[in-house]
């Protein structure tokens, strides 16, 4: 069982494809070694919402494109959440500011979608425990988001 739940505000239906969020969600998961079952949940929201929810729990009141609430342990040596007895592994949230990213496609001279790719992408790896913290860090991760958005674009 894979359960891919998408929310796509309101105001941007029609501008963001359900179909083609699960198919990249699905393409990254399995890319990355994640088999079923598994629950995820992307978001698709207005830049207020993100800088709110950002301020929130990061303690930073600005705006910015995607936040990652994980379920799983980040670190090697954090305890493990116990799998509940249903066996699905519960990787947490991915919420995406639209207009942030329609901004930053602009800014890239890219399309729109494939900055939601990107950010989708970015996301998921934050999910699974991939961060931009350190110097080597980053650039693990931004060499993982190249080679995946090259498979789902």
């Amino acid at each position: 069982m894979e359960e891919i739940s998408i929310h796509i505000e309101e105001k941007f239906r029609g501008l963001v494809d359900e179909d083609w969020v699960r198919r990249i969600t699905q393409q990254v998961l399995k890319a990355e070694s994640i088999k079923p079952p598994y629950e995820i949940s992307l978001v698709f929201t207005d830049s207020k919402t993100v800088q709110r929810l950002n301020r929130d729990y990061r303690g930073v009141d600005e705006p910015t494109d995607v936040l990652a609430f994980y379920m799983l342990p980040q670190q090697k040596n954090e305890p493990s959440f116990i799998l509940p007895p249903d066996g699905v592994t519960h990787l947490g949230e991915v919420i995406i500011s639209y207009p942030q990213a329609v901004e930053q496609a602009r800014e890239q001279g890219h399309s729109v979608e494939q900055e939601l790719a990107l950010l989708i992408i970015h996301g998921i790896l934050h999910l699974l425990g991939y961060d931009h913290e350190q110097p080597e860090e980053e650039a693990k991760m931004r060499t993982r988001e190249r080679e995946l958005l090259e498979k789902v674009v």
